[in-house]
């Protein structure tokens, strides 16, 4: 039921970013309370009794529906950030993009060694970012705990990479 009412109000954008690309916007969702809730009601009822100490959501849909689960499971929430955007000491993760590389960065403390950590994000493609988010994780002494996502395009194969990192995956909503 979730994942209809999320692909009746996503919204295609045809060439963005860039020619060929068909984006699935997601910022539609957020003029339906309604279907916010729904959407944290499923990601709870996915989890099941998964231990989740900190939700980590990766910048910057993934704050959106991390930030909510989050306070639904009563843990802190922690933004996974580009670079040069967190103002105290960080510990960052340079990865390989498709053309060229990206970095992502996280305060040094934004979690205790030992915590399960719930990575967060709004679509799951080629999986490249999220698995850099698990190992900065892993490299800051967490545990990945799994991962959640709003929408998959399971033709980018991003499960396959993602499922050597945990076996709980969570998508809503697969095109």
């Amino acid at each position: 039921m979730i994942e209809q009412q999320i692909k009746a109000v996503i919204r295609d954008i045809h060439d963005f970013p860039k020619p060929g690309i068909v984006f699935k916007d997601i910022t539609p969702i957020l003029k339906s309370p309604e279907v916010c809730s729904g959407i944290v009601d499923a990601f709870i009822e996915r989890l099941g009794d998964t231990r989740v100490d900190v939700v980590a959501g990766v910048e910057s849909r993934g704050f959106l529906f991390g930030l909510m689960l989050a306070m639904r499971l009563g843990v802190p929430f922690i933004p996974v950030r580009k670079a040069g955007k967190l103002p105290y000491t960080i510990k960052q993760k340079v990865y390989e993009l498709e053309y060229g590389t990206a970095t992502i960065e996280l305060h040094t403390d934004a979690f205790e060694p030992g915590s399960h950590v719930l990575i967060h994000d709004d679509l799951l493609a080629t999986g490249g970012t999220v698995t850099a988010t698990s190992e900065l994780i892993n490299e800051m002494g967490g545990i990945v705990a799994g991962f959640s996502f709003v929408v998959g395009l399971s033709f980018l194969k991003g499960r396959e990479k993602i499922s050597p990192i945990s076996d709980q995956i969570i998508v809503l909503a697969e095109y």
